[in-house]
């Protein structure tokens, strides 16, 4: 009998392999997606990192890129903790897979304030970049990654 599990849609540090690994280390990908309408902003107080953390929040005609995992049950409860601890709540969304086909997944939104920090960290960011060409995503959403590095 299979285990029970959610999909996970990871845009945040979880989407580099060893940072997903850390937290739910029964995780397995499954397929890269995207989130239509959604913009990914660095608004959280950097809690320990020197900068801001992501999220993403509904925006028409921007789309966020990630990971899906499947995380099991008994590892989800890590994954909320984690991701609660850097200023964000699970919810479910719409993403939809390279060859279209929509799925609800589990991600994690910051509830605060939809103010934009100046600054992302440079070390966060450098996880979901590493993250991001791992799974291969598109280059266009890496190389807009990679303007946030830039002074």
């Amino acid at each position: 009998m299979r285990e029970a599990a959610i999909y996970y849609f990871a845009y945040t540090a979880r989407i580099a392999p060893e940072m997903m690994t850390e937290v739910a280390p029964g995780a397995q990908f499954q397929f890269i997606a995207h989130l239509s309408e959604w913009r990914l902003d660095f608004p959280i107080n950097g809690n320990g990192w020197e900068g801001a953390l992501p999220n993403v929040a509904p925006a028409p005609g921007s789309t966020v890129w990630g990971a899906v995992f499947e995380v099991p049950d008994t590892e989800a409860a890590a994954l909320h903790s984690v991701e609660g601890d850097e200023g964000r709540t699970a919810s479910v969304v719409e993403a939809i897979d390279r060859m279209g086909k929509r799925h609800d997944v589990v991600t994690h939104v910051f509830a605060g304030t939809d103010e934009v920090a100046a600054e992302p960290s440079p070390e966060y960011l450098d996880f979901m970049l590493r993250g991001s060409r791992h799974w291969e995503l598109p280059a266009g959403w890496i190389a807009g990654l990679e303007e946030h590095l830039e002074p």
